[in-house]
């Protein structure tokens, strides 16, 4: 399997692992039983609300998460189905992108948050925490979802660079003001775009704009490190990359 032979190349033997592709896809049926055969350790699962569009941030706003309700139910019985091969897997945590949750009060935030709430219920119903993973909105809307809904199995997967990528503040700052519910961090950097509403520019760890020692600083101490990097052409050498600058500032 090209994913064992990609984390015996990189030095790696803890993954997040997407676990929608389990299910649906017959070509990764043994995957788990592969894993454990290599060594492998899959720390956290991931999936995605159905209907995704990430082609442009207008696009993503429209389509991302929660927000169709026409892909609700879809999203609904993937969750059902995640959720309980997650509990075969005694994953602690599964993350996924809600989707751009408006600040201000009315019946669309409403609806999202109400559709949330069915999520968090289904994975807390395993055992299982729902991690947000940031970007799509500012730390504090992210922090008044948490707090409004207050559920005891909703979390926080916190990816420094998903702020800069989609304009939503900056790194430290974000974490800081998210870290009483922060599980997981993705290790993964960007640059961030000069023109308002357009991607920035995803890099490998160390060359974009995460200030990753002062970050590294306000990480909580218990949380996994997780390196993701989604674009490149040499995604390999980058992951590596990544973990040598994790192990240079004494990280892992």
């Amino acid at each position: 399997m090209d994913l064992i032979s990609a984390c015996k190349e990189c030095e790696i033997d803890s993954i997040q692992l997407a676990l929608l592709p389990l299910l649906h896809e017959p070509q990764w049926e043994q995957c788990i039983e592969m894993l454990q055969d290599a060594g492998i350790q899959v720390l956290s699962g991931m999936f995605e609300a159905s209907g995704e569009d990430y082609t442009t941030l207008e696009t993503i706003a429209k389509t991302g998460g929660l927000a169709q309700g026409h892909m609700w139910p879809s999203t609904e019985e993937n969750a059902k189905q995640v959720a309980n091969l997650a509990s075969q897997m005694h994953l602690p945590l599964v993350t996924f992108h809600a989707g751009f949750i408006p600040e201000n009060a009315g019946e669309e935030r409403e609806v999202m948050l109400n559709r949330l709430r069915v999520l968090a219920d289904i994975f807390g119903s395993k055992d299982i925490l729902l991690g947000l993973e940031t970007g799509q909105e500012c730390a504090a809307n992210v922090v008044s979802v948490l707090k409004e809904l207050s559920h005891p199995s909703l979390v926080v997967n916190y990816d420094p660079a998903n702020m800069i990528l989609y304009g939503k503040g900056k790194p430290i700052e974000a974490i800081e003001a998210l870290q009483p519910w922060v599980k997981q961090v993705h290790i993964k950097d960007a640059k961030q775009s000069e023109q308002v509403g357009v991607w920035g520019t995803e890099m490998p760890a160390g060359e974009g704009d995460v200030p990753w020692e002062d970050f590294l600083k306000v990480v909580p101490k218990e949380v996994d490190l997780v390196i993701e990097r989604e674009g490149g052409k040499n995604r390999v050498d980058d992951i590596r990359q990544a973990a040598f600058l994790l192990r240079e500032l004494g990280a892992c």
